[in-house]
């Protein structure tokens, strides 16, 4: 599964690939792109893994840059 979500208050491009690089060592992550310019992420991992996957990738967002949040509708 492959989805895309806008990010919100991504204040730095060096910030999303920190991002980037650190969502992609998570277990079950196919791929992953954050693009600062428009404020997206794309993310791909199995359907079975998806949610679990997406969740990680939140807490890491929050880690590198605290006010920076993943806009899940």
């Amino acid at each position: 599964m492959k989805r895309t979500y806008a990010l919100d208050e991504l204040d730095c491009a060096n910030c999303g690939l920190k991002m980037e690089d650190a969502i992609r060592k998570i277990e079950g992550v196919k791929s992953v792109n954050i693009s600062f310019m428009m404020q997206k992420i794309t993310l791909e991992a199995d359907d079975a893994d998806f949610e679990r996957v997406l969740k990680e990738a939140v807490k890491v967002c929050k880690k590198v840059e605290p006010d920076c949040r993943i806009v899940v509708k």
